[in-house]
């Protein structure tokens, strides 16, 4: 399992998650910033836990992210 942490206040919405791994990643219409499909909010990051495989698209997106607010863990 990995874990997969937004700091989703910090997004300035350049589409890279997406682009890496759109199946987690998808652009809000209602603020245009990036949200982690399947997440749970707690005092303002967004957390999830997925499968070994999703994990090379993920950290491609944490790599691509220009403001460097997503974080990989290997559980």
């Amino acid at each position: 399992m990995i874990r997969i942490t937004q700091q989703r206040a910090g997004c300035i919405g350049c589409n890279a998650c997406v682009e890496a791994a759109d199946y987690r990643w998808r652009i809000s219409k209602k603020d245009g910033k990036c949200t982690l499909i399947g997440a749970k909010e707690k005092r303002g990051f967004y957390t999830v836990a997925a499968h070994n495989s999703e994990l090379d698209d993920n950290l491609k997106a944490a790599a691509n992210c220009p403001v460097k607010i997503i974080q990989i863990q290997v559980l």
